[in-house]
């Protein structure tokens, strides 16, 4: 940890949860050991309970103030999106001279290993963040991405017969942790879905989001606290959720039912083939002969 423990940090997002910001104690439960700040907004009325459980670690953004900067998609008047602090973290890491963080969300429960040593998919509690960490920068800073992600429970449905780890193929996007740079900015968009919108609207130009398969993370299920997103889904639902990205990128985004749960919800589904820009293996170029150069500049 200590070949980045001066350039790099956990930033927590949270709000309204000040005495339950269970991504605090999962990292330090993990063997974490490097700098975490608590990014909270100055219109979140729990602030000084926030400054009372972590001290100086915790930060404060002017909500307004990234909101007049920030493209949320839509006319609402509420604020109560993540969003705003997602675009905050990059000022605030430059304010701390800090050049690399991962932005994570408040209610992270495990970090698990999804892969032993002979590539089984196994289910494997973490306990050296510092190794992972320090692991996942350095990939971050060996490839030109603008951001990679751990992977989440969802990617995994069907365990080890899962594309995912069949292949041992990074999936080209990021949601919920995010491993960034301030030299390498970009701006977070929409205020429902904003991870997904954003790394297809910026996907579709070129911009690369990976999600990694070796770790994942586990989280409380959505709608379960109180605070954060919580009222802003309960009052909107996946649908309109959904349809952020959908006005992102309507020629590669459908919106339509998970038949996997069991609860079958309106979730976004997307067709790779139209979504990002691919490189494809010269096997399939076709060389022209100087004759057929000359034969078409006539």
């Amino acid at each position: 940890m200590n070949m980045i423990a001066n350039n790099f940090a956990v930033f927590i997002l949270t709000h309204g949860r000040p005495n339950n910001v269970i991504t605090y104690r999962t990292l330090r439960k993990g063997g974490y050991t490097g700098a975490i700040y608590i990014i909270v907004d100055n219109e979140d009325s729990t602030i000084d309970e926030y400054k009372k459980n972590f001290g100086d670690k915790v930060i404060v953004f002017d909500k307004k103030a990234v909101a007049d900067r920030t493209d949320t998609c839509d006319n609402f008047s509420e604020h109560n999106t993540v969003l705003y602090a997602r675009n905050a973290c990059f000022d605030i890491a430059r304010d701390l001279g800090i050049d690399y963080f991962i932005q994570l969300d408040d209610d992270y429960t495990n970090f698990r290993g999804r892969l032993d040593e002979n590539l089984i998919y196994k289910y494997i509690p973490c306990t050296q963040l510092d190794d992972i960490f320090c692991f996942m920068l350095k990939f971050y800073k060996s490839i030109d991405a603008l951001s990679i992600a751990f992977s989440q429970g969802g990617d995994f449905v069907g365990g080890g017969s899962n594309p995912f780890i069949t292949t041992l193929k990074m999936k080209r996007k990021a949601m919920n942790s995010f491993f960034c740079s301030v030299k390498r900015p970009f701006k977070f968009i929409g205020r429902m879905n904003d991870d997904v919108n954003t790394y297809m609207s910026l996907g579709n130009r070129g911009g690369l989001f990976l999600t990694i398969f070796n770790i994942s993370i586990e989280q409380k299920r959505t709608q379960a606290q109180p605070g954060g997103l919580t009222d802003m889904y309960l009052k909107y639902g996946t649908y309109i959720k959904s349809f952020y990205t959908v006005m992102q990128q309507p020629s590669c985004i459908i919106v339509r039912l998970t038949y996997h749960d069991v609860n079958p919800r309106l979730h976004h589904y997307t067709d790779w083939n139209r979504a990002v820009p691919k490189i494809i293996d010269e096997k399939h170029c076709k060389r022209l002969t100087p004759a057929k150069v000359k034969a078409s500049d006539e």
